[in-house]
């Protein structure tokens, strides 16, 4: 599943250097560029919802269920 979200990441932000996923009981951290933030949200939250959703059908193919948090980078 990681595979999977850093593949769609990669597609979207121009910083590919700061993409870190990371996977606990259920849950996927995505954290980003401060820049490619808005990017990876999009407009009216439209990428980051279909980001959600292909997790969501992906997972539930292997019989999975996944939560998808995009967080804010702290500097």
């Amino acid at each position: 599943m990681v595979d999977l979200v850093k593949f769609m990441l990669e597609g979207i932000v121009d910083d590919k250097d700061a993409i870190v996923v990371n996977v606990s009981e259920g849950e996927i951290s995505i954290t980003v560029a401060k820049d490619d933030m808005k990017k990876v949200i999009g407009r009216s939250g439209r990428t980051a919802k279909a980001i959600r959703t292909i997790v969501r059908v992906a997972a539930a193919k292997n019989g999975e269920k996944y939560n998808v948090n995009i967080l804010e980078v702290q500097q």
